[in-house]
């Protein structure tokens, strides 16, 4: 019975009106009159919503997707879209606001009222549903569906308006909170509602007869564009939830090109290139007229991308004064449980008041924290959306930027890149560094304007809470913002002087590496190492002041709040009569951290800007420097430009297919594919020149009076001295020279031919031309020949063999398809030279223009070229050849000869011409071509292009490593076949690699670790303290300052105040300094460690490893553990204290918050896992993409005029696009995913700093610990993302200690002998008597032998000669001299001593050596000879006039101190060998070993090498490793190598008087 008593009375609690009313159901005044029938109203269209559009998302949806065939359910093309979005969220926030009142005004009723909150609840879920629903209609394209949503609005409208008549009827003041969010109701109802009639007005869909049809943008039909930012609905904008997929997606595989697909159009570099150019041809125009003034790069910026800046600054305009609601809410929240705390009385039902004021509503403790947490939410989307579009923004600048210049630098006059008013370093730093300041410059563009409102804002409110104190405080921060900038600059300088000794540095270490076969050789290793360490000092040097600068810089970030505060708080305590309130105190403490960051970033924005102003200078220096005529022959047909390629949209939108990038699509308009019928003769002149004078822009003529004609289809030969004019003669027909009268008449082949006009205009003058210089793409070797023209099986065969290039490609790794260029393979200068004479056989023109084609080629090869090649190949077609040569002797094969001498026209004619007309000219050419004649047969023995084969199969396979290497291959074949389960792979991928870390901190040394732990964590100990005493001090009883006892506590407080922030003070300088320190000693053992490891490292070593491998340790990886991890690591620990302190604290003054913590806490590990995979593949992408754009301005800047001959501008133009695109894909991609991160990272915060106030009202600790936790719920928010993204970057720096780390696991060589150097003679090899007994040599004890049982006696001072077959074994036995290779059975004997019992560095030294490629470093003369500084001036100048070179030298500016250029290219090959000869000369040892010394050096040099030898060498053991039979048929003895055996070791009389002797067939063969 009383059971049932009471669910009565308990019904009777809950009833819908409430039960306290006995007239809550009357109706007797009228149905409206009653406030309960009306809200009970307010639930019908709600209540509609839900019952329609429930069944149609559940069960009607798989049908209505299949209607439109679009790759992206992101297409929104319903009108007023974004609009619609704002209006529901606005309206869900009033629904909050509506329920968050109805249950306040619920809590002072009697009884429960729910029509007070339950339309309001109701409400809200329609509101959700609508904008789901609203978002499957639209991506499905149904829009008839819209209707229930019409109709929704409608009634939802007509509801709220009735209640809104009724409150006006019953007088309800607008003070009221219920009357205000009724009316806004409304407002929001009937705009929804008239977007919707928009919606009906434009697409037709319902009421009319035809409905609008729409096409999905071109965008989202192309599947290969994956960046949808500017597609996606608002809410998937502002979260970046589209990039979901592929975040997650990168865990299962990494992320390539492919998975980032391409571009959408708005964004591409053409799109924003044909912007920026209108708007700077506008100002072009505008500045016309005033010859003084130049066009504004400026406006012409703000003309194309002004908008989207504007956009940016309103967001974060938004976002800054949204940051304030923190400080306000902190006061506000902390006021009111204070008060509530106080005036514990609660305050008294009021039934017969139903409704709350806003003021009642605010002052409710639960509000407030609501409230900041919206606010929160708001502000970080619209900071990072404001952060979003300045980079896309930067980067479609950065885009424009790059094309304009590449534009330009195409139709740059040639003479600006040759005298050196524009060199490739100024193109190369505008297309690197200055295109780059001006991204960099947009990102932070909107903190120009937006921070001084940010620091008024901040000053304003500080002044409102703590009055003039405030003032004081915010002195403290004005006043040290100009040290702040000071110690900007001076980073800035510390960082270009450490640039340029570390630039000095990598030369240096180029250098070694490039040598060290030499160096070890002749025991020099250690003199090298040092003057590299030289260098590396002052780098360090450099280094340390740069430290300092970057350390004091973050002790100001951190030091300079601390003050602040401080000097706030005690100038408050000491003026004002009231105590400080902890209200005050923390929204102040959060104000003063607010108004850090603006000041602390002005100082790194104005130096940007700075920056950015000499960029567009330099820029505008560049665009309008001078182009190339455009008055020549070449105006006929102006090269196909951007705008046209604008035209061809579809180019475009086609899918990239990354093997042919649009190469096939672009030639059906640029080039045509075959040659053109060629007309009958009108003309036999291809080419004419008239009265021509031509200059290379300094005004005076290089070439003068030229009247010249050139045959059409005929060969046409210019000969004459060096530097007379032929190759400028060229340049001038190809249009490169200014011309200062005259005229260049190109015949007009195709006139005739009209169906050429519209596709083969492009062929008409399109010239192949082979430039003196060879210039080769980055590219595979079949791309350099081919050049862009379709492939032809037979047509390329035939070229590569005349070109004889087939047994060259056969040496590559992947033979044709093998990349060469600048970051390839480097071929020899004959190699090289060759490929581009291919490229311009190859080519499908009616012009080919070869200058100097033979000039590194052998003679073998000149024949064959000028036989196949050009008599066979060239003529056959009937192509026009224009050929500038030195060898006469194929003047008797020309059509026609040009004899030009000092700029101007000796002779024209043929040969029969010349003859009778200029006997004299003759007869000096024919005395010329006997001259030639005799070199050839001295030639003749001298292979250049076996050397050149030689040098190549040794770069490319450095003897065994070849099998070697095949051998590694399967091992890891075997292992990745372990290891394939995915789960493994992905499991090392997500790990942070804590071993390299811990590598990495312990080669600090371990003082340093152990201090830095210590003191960053004391120092954030201190800083906690300094809070927390703030707390205590200002929760005390909020006494009146009358007693003394308050006196002396005030004083107390105080003190203890000012010592805790001195002591954070020091201890932030303390902690910033030691990070630094400990960096850099790490990186400067780690370098030291690097560079001994490598320099002793053994030979082998150095076969097997490229040579731009172990550079890029020096160079990226140095550079990395140098400048880049210790701030990493600085801040890594910085964000990850003060996130933890943060939660101790908070946790200290709630502990229930430790409950919530878990799911936030999983939460972050999630998003941090994710973030940190995809962000390294993305960086890596970024950086993999942005090598090859570099490479292709400076490569295309090189070939200039080749480009410019064959009128490929269209192609290469082409080709930039795209790896601009592909590089700002990846860039976009990579900061959307640092949005993706920051926008998680920041709701984890907002969500923190809910629960945090949450529990802490349900735990009423002390308002002061309160406050406390607020303040340090706030900074987590702005620290959280920071901890990710550093650790993802400490992430990918790690790599390059990794990467060092595995170079120091390497075996060095063995420096000890058993032998003391104390006991080794003085003048040990006196005798040079060498017994080989029984030797076995393999290059590691994991391969094969090389050399097997060899045993030989020399006796001292006999010239022996060692021959035999490429691979025999001839090389391996000099380097088992000098102990290079491992000895593992057998010995050598030295004069009576083993060498395997010497040290290594006593042996080396003792003995000399003459190799092949003759090495020479960079310093003097002197220093080449002599590194060691041990001989006198007579000695070397002694050893000069031994190998012939004194004169030569005595010559020089200098003599002995003259300048060695690096890699003495500065000196002929011949030269070089000739002073290595002196090198070996100087050290006087009884033993000389020549390794194939004369291979690489004319007949001249080697007669000399040979007569020294027999001569200066007479007493001395001479071991001469032949690759030339005869340059050993004078020898004592000679040894004949097969497969690593001797076979044959006699004189080399005995040996030739035997006929099946090897010796003798050898000799027979070199005949």
């Amino acid at each position: 019975m009383f059971v049932s008593v009471y669910i009565k009375i308990e019904a009777m609690k809950v009833a819908f009106c409430g039960n306290d009313n006995t007239s809550a159901y009357n109706v007797s005044a009228g149905v409206l009159k009653n406030v309960c029938f009306v809200d009970a109203l307010n639930l019908v269209p709600h209540v509609f919503l839900l019952f329609i559009t429930f069944p149609i998302l559940f069960i009607g949806w798989g049908s209505q997707s299949s209607k439109v065939q679009i790759h992206h359910n992101t297409w929104l093309h319903f009108p007023g879209h974004n609009l619609r979005w704002i209006l529901t969220f606005t309206l869900l926030f009033v629904h909050v606001c509506e329920i968050a009142e109805g249950i306040v005004s619920d809590t002072r009723m009697n009884s429960h009222h729910l029509h007070l909150f339950l339309p309001a609840m109701m409400g809200f879920v329609a509101a959700t549903t609508a904008i789901v629903y609203y978002h499957n209609i639209e991506t499905s394209n149904f829009p008839k569906l819209l209707l229930a949503l019409f109709l929704y609005w409608i009634m939802a409208f007509v509801t709220k308006t009735i209640k809104l008549i009724r409150y006006c009827e019953d007088g309800v003041p607008l003070s009221q909170l219920r009357f205000c969010i009724t009316g806004i109701m409304v407002i929001l109802y009937g705009l929804l509602m008239a977007v919707e009639i928009n919606v009906i007005r434009v697409r037709k869909y319902v009421f009319f007869m035809n409905p609008q049809k729409v096409k999905p943008p071109e965008d989202l039909q192309d599947l290969g564009v994956r960046f949808l930012q500017p597609f996606v609905n608002l809410l998937s904008k502002a979260t970046y939830w589209w990039m979901n997929p592929l975040i997650i997606s990168a865990h299962k595989k990494p992320i390539d090109l492919k998975a980032i697909g391409k571009l959408p159009i708005a964004m591409r570099a053409l799109t924003n290139y044909v912007c920026l150019k209108e708007a700077y041809e506008e100002q072009k125009k505008k500045v016309a007229n005033q010859p003084n003034r130049i066009p504004s790069i400026w406006l012409a910026m703000y003309r194309a991308f002004g908008r989207p800046i504007l956009l940016s600054s309103t967001f974060r305009y938004l976002a800054d004064l949204l940051g304030f609601a923190g400080p306000l809410c902190i006061s506000g929240i902390v006021r009111s449980f204070q008060n509530t705390n106080q005036n514990y009385t609660t305050s008294a039902k009021d039934p017969s008041n139903p409704y709350l004021s806003s003021q009642d509503f605010f002052r409710n403790v639960y509000v407030l924290p609501v409230l900041l947490f919206l606010a929160l939410i708001l502000q970080r989307t619209f900071l990072q959306a404001s952060y979003y579009v300045t980079i896309e923004t930067g980067i479609n600048l950065r885009g424009a930027l790059l094309a304009m210049i590449y534009n330009k630098i195409l139709r740059l006059s040639t003479s600006n890149l040759s005298m050196g008013e524009m060199t490739l370093g100024q193109i190369n730093n505008l297309v690197a560094i200055e295109t780059n300041q001006l991204m960099w410059f947009l990102f932070l563009c909107p903190n120009l304007w937006a921070m001084p409102v940010q620091i008024i804002m901040g000053v304003i409110l500080l002044y409102y809470l703590l009055k003039e104190s405030a003032l004081v405080g915010a002195a403290v921060i004005v006043l040290l913002a100009p040290i702040q900038y000071f110690i900007a600059t001076k980073l800035a300088e510390a960082q270009k002087s450490t640039l340029d000794y570390s630039t000095e540095r990598l030369k240096k270490t180029n250098e070694i590496l490039k040598g060290i076969k030499l160096l070890k050789l002749y025991a020099w290793e250690h003199i090298f190492c040092t003057s590299v360490e030289e260098t590396r000092t002052k780098e360090l040097k450099s280094l340390k002041t740069f430290a300092l600068y970057t350390s004091l810089s973050i002790f100001m970030n951190a030091a300079i709040p601390i003050a602040a505060v401080l000097a706030t708080f005690v100038t408050y305590e000491y003026t004002n009569d009231t105590t400080l309130q902890p209200a005050q105190a923390f929204a102040s403490l959060s104000l003063f951290h607010i108004l850090v960051t603006p000041l602390f970033l002005l100082s790194t924005v104005v130096r940007f800007a700075v920056k950015a102003i000499i960029s567009v200078q330099k820029l505008n220096e560049f665009l309008l420097s001078d182009e190339i005529g455009e008055d020549n022959w070449r105006s006929a047909e102006s090269s196909v430009t951007y705008e046209s390629c604008k035209k061809h949209t579809g180019l475009y939108t086609k899918a990239i297919n990354r093997k042919h990038p649009l190469r096939h699509q672009l030639n059906t308009y640029e080039q045509s594919s075959g040659r053109h019928p060629r007309p009958l003769e009108i003309d036999d002149t291809a080419i004419q020149v008239t009265n021509g004078y031509f200059s290379w822009g300094s005004g005076l003529a290089t070439l003068s009076n030229i009247n010249i004609k050139i045959p059409t289809g005929q060969m046409t030969m210019i000969v004459g001295q060096v530097g007379c004019g032929k190759s400028s003669l060229l340049l001038a027909i190809l249009g490169e020279m200014q011309t200062l009268e005259g005229k260049v008449h190109w015949n007009n082949i195709n006139e005739t031919d009209s169906s050429c006009e519209a596709t083969g205009s492009r062929n008409r003058y399109s010239v192949a031309y082979a430039a003196q210089k060879p210039w080769l793409l980055n590219a595979t070797v079949e791309e350099n020949i081919i050049f862009g023209s379709p492939f032809n099986k037979q047509r390329y065969k035939a070229v590569t063999d005349a070109c004889s290039l087939q047994p060259d490609i056969d040496l590559l790794p992947f033979g044709d398809q093998t990349e060469i260029g600048e970051r390839g393979i480097n071929l020899s200068g004959g190699q090289r030279q060759r490929i581009c004479v291919a490229r311009a056989l190859y080519q499908n023109t009616n012009m080919v223009f070869l200058d100097d084609p033979f000039s590194a080629l052998d003679i073998h090869l000149s024949d064959h070229l000028m036989q196949e090649g050009i008599l066979k190949f060239l003529q056959e077609d009937k192509r026009t050849l224009v050929l500038v040569t030195h060898k006469l002797q194929y003047l008797p094969h020309a059509d026609w000869i040009i004899a030009m001498k000092d700029g101007y026209v000796l002779r024209e004619g043929t040969l029969k011409d010349i003859q009778t007309k200029d006997v004299e000219l003759y007869e000096h050419w024919k005395t010329l071509m006997n001259r030639q004649d005799q070199e050839l047969e001295k030639d003749m023995e001298t292979d250049q292009t076996t050397l050149e084969r030689k040098t190549l199969r040794r770069a490319m396979y450095p003897r065994e490593s070849k099998a070697q290497l095949e051998d590694e291959d399967e091992e890891e074949e075997e292992e990745e076949e372990d290891d394939d389960n995915m789960s493994t792979v992905m499991r090392l991928r997500t790990k942070m690699p804590w071993k390299t870390c811990w590598r990495y901190l312990t080669s600090g040394g371990f003082f340093l670790l152990f201090l830095m732990i210590f003191s960053k964590l004391l120092k954030h100990s201190v800083i906690v303290a300094i809070d927390y005493w703030l707390a205590r001090w200002t929760s005390r009883d909020n006494e009146t300052k009358a007693s003394d006892s308050t006196d002396q506590k005030q004083s107390y407080h105080v003190a203890v105040f000012s010592v805790l922030c001195g002591a954070g003070i020091i201890l932030c300088l303390i902690t910033s300094l030691t990070v630094e320190w400990m960096g850099l000693t790490a990186a400067k053992n780690l370098h030291h460690n690097l560079l001994n490891k490598i320099i002793l490292g053994p030979i082998r070593f150095f076969d097997t490893t490229p040579l731009g491998l172990i550079l890029n340790r020096f160079s990226a990886d140095t550079n990395i553990i140098d400048q880049h991890i210790p701030p990493t690591l600085e801040s890594l620990t910085r964000s990850t204290l003060l996130c933890l302190s943060a939660i101790g604290m908070i946790s200290y003054a709630t502990p229930w918050f430790l409950v919530t913590l878990v799911p936030l806490g999983v939460a972050f590990y999630f998003i941090q896992k994710y973030f940190r995979v995809a962000s390294k593949d993305l960086q890596e992408l970024d950086d993999s993409t942005q090598l090859p754009l570099l490479c292709h301005f400076s490569e295309t800047a090189e070939g200039l005029t080749t480009i410019r001959a064959f009128r490929h501008e269209a192609r290469f133009k082409q080709h930039m696009l795209e790896l601009t695109d592909t590089n700002n894909i990846a860039y976009l991609f990579l900061s959307a995913a640092n949005r993706w991160l920051e926008v998680r990272t920041d709701y984890l915060g907002a969500c923190i700093v809910l629960t945090a106030a949450v529990t802490s009202i349900i735990y009423e600790p002390d308002s002061g610990f309160l406050g406390l936790g607020l303040l340090y719920a706030l900074t987590i928010t702005n620290y959280l993302n920071w901890v990710v993204r550093n650790l993802a970057d400490l992430e990918v720096q790690m790599g390059a200690v990794k990467k060092v780390n595995s170079f120091l696991t390497m075996e060095s060589e063995n420096y000890e002998g058993t032998m003391d150097p104390s006991q080794v003679p003085k003048d040990w090899p006196q005798e040079g008597e060498i017994k080989i007994e029984n030797l076995c040599v393999r290059y590691e004890n994991n391969l094969k032998p090389v050399l097997k049982h060899v045993k030989a006696y020399i006796k001292p001072g006999q010239k022996v000669g060692i021959c035999g077959r490429t691979g025999s074994g001839k090389s391996s036995l000099s380097l088992a001299f000098f102990r290079m290779v491992d000895i593992f059975d057998g010995r050598i004997v030295i004069d009576g001593i083993d060498i395997c019992k010497l040290p290594l560095h006593t042996l080396r030294s003792r003995l000399s050596i003459i190799l092949q490629d003759p090495i020479l470093f960079s310093g003097s003369i002197r220093f080449n000879l002599d590194p060691e500084c041990k001989c006198t001036d007579d000695r070397l100048w002694e050893a000069l006039e031994i190998a012939q070179l004194k004169n030569m030298v005595k010559s020089l500016p200098g003599g002995l101190d003259a300048v060695v250029t690096e890699g003495g290219e500065n000196f002929s090959v011949g030269q070089r060998q000739l002073f290595c000869l002196a090198r070996a000369f100087v050290r006087k040892s009884s033993i000389l070993i020549m390794d194939e010394a004369t291979a690489s050096i004319d007949m001249a040099t080697e007669n000399i090498l040979q007569k020294v030898v027999m001569t200066a060498f007479v007493d001395r053991t001479v071991v001469t490793i032949a690759h030339r039979v005869h340059t050993i048929l004078t020898a004592d003895m000679v040894i004949v190598m097969k497969r690593g055996n001797i076979l044959e070791n006699d004189t080399p009389e005995n040996l030739l008087s035997q006929e099946d002797s090897i010796f003798a067939s050898f000799v027979r063969a070199d005949m």
